[in-house]
């Protein structure tokens, strides 16, 4: 009887997650898609003041983000943090079903790419909802594989919805790029093919330290940061170009933001990191309620043992 039970309430826990996954990733953000984006986005600003949304992230991410001393109001950083995850999911719909029109009139963009024709590496970090830079890189005339960590079973332990979730969005980024996703592990040789064709080469850089085997102490929010440096030292060691960019959006009219920062062709390592990490710290500062990864931040600022990378 025991065995039972307990068999009965792990699939209603199950249950309860999936329907939960169904609600936060497709449904609510697939409704507010569905509508013009003015209208779209004050949904979103609603939706955002459910507490019970994205709740055991958003509060993971509080109490980070409180400990580093990046809130000063913890119901408005909240608001702004749960309004940053809907957005980025509403992205996966609009850059499905919009046309570069819906680019050209809702993203203000400073800068530019500065790399059309050549081999380079195209850097970001997981903050805000960066969905839309892929567009405006393909529609400006780049050709970019996004770099992704190759999904496995274990990473979506019953939880068949998002699964299903992130094989959609690789999807959406690989049709916005025009080219493939370049999967990792075993990246080196499609990095290389694709560099040589003259194509470039996108990766959301802030990745945790115990998913890769470069990093580097870097300074961010006063502290030392252990950071992915491989792909900086090989944009070194290949002369390639590199970009930083972010695509931020307005919390009152949803309007996007995309920020483009030609770094130029780096002959030392650590001063190209520094640059890069440099933009990091700069945009986290700014709106620390928008970088995604605050729920796991203790991985980036652990110390690590003598000798490790």
């Amino acid at each position: 009887m025991a065995g039972w039970r307990r068999r009965l309430e792990q699939w209603r826990h199950g249950a309860r997650v999936q329907g939960r996954d169904v609600l936060e990733l497709w449904l609510l953000p697939g409704l507010a898609a569905l509508l013009p984006w003015w209208l779209g986005f004050r949904l979103l600003r609603a939706l955002a003041h459910w507490r019970w949304l994205y709740r055991s992230p958003c509060e993971a991410a509080l109490q980070a983000a409180t400990a580093h001393g990046m809130v000063a109001d913890a119901r408005a950083w909240l608001h702004e943090h749960r309004l940053m995850m809907l957005v980025d999911h509403t992205d996966l719909f609009l850059a499905r079903t919009r046309s570069d029109r819906w680019l050209r009139r809702h993203v203000d963009v400073q800068g530019h790419w500065q790399v059309q024709g050549q081999a380079a590496l195209l850097v970001t970090f997981h903050w805000a909802a960066g969905m839309w830079a892929h567009r405006h890189a393909r529609a400006s005339g780049l050709n970019p594989h996004m770099l992704l960590a190759r999904p496995t079973e274990g990473d979506y332990a019953a939880r068949g919805v998002l699964r299903r979730y992130a094989q959609a969005r690789a999807r959406t980024v690989a049709q916005a790029d025009g080219r493939p996703v370049i999967f990792v592990p075993g990246a080196m040789a499609p990095l290389r093919q694709a560099w040589q064709r003259g194509e470039q080469v996108m990766v959301v850089i802030d990745v945790p330290p115990d998913q890769v085997k470069l990093t580097a102490p870097q300074p961010v929010l006063g502290r030392r940061a252990h950071l992915p440096v491989g792909l900086p030292r090989l944009a070194v060691q290949q002369g390639l170009p590199v970009t930083v960019f972010t695509l931020g959006f307005d919390k009152r009219t949803g309007r996007r933001d995309l920020r483009l920062y030609p770094l130029g062709v780096g002959d030392d390592e650590q001063a190209l990191c520094a640059r890069i990490f440099g933009h990091f710290d700069q945009i986290v500062r700014e709106r620390p309620a928008c970088w995604h990864f605050w729920s796991v931040a203790d991985r980036f600022f652990a110390e690590r043992p003598e000798g490790l990378p």
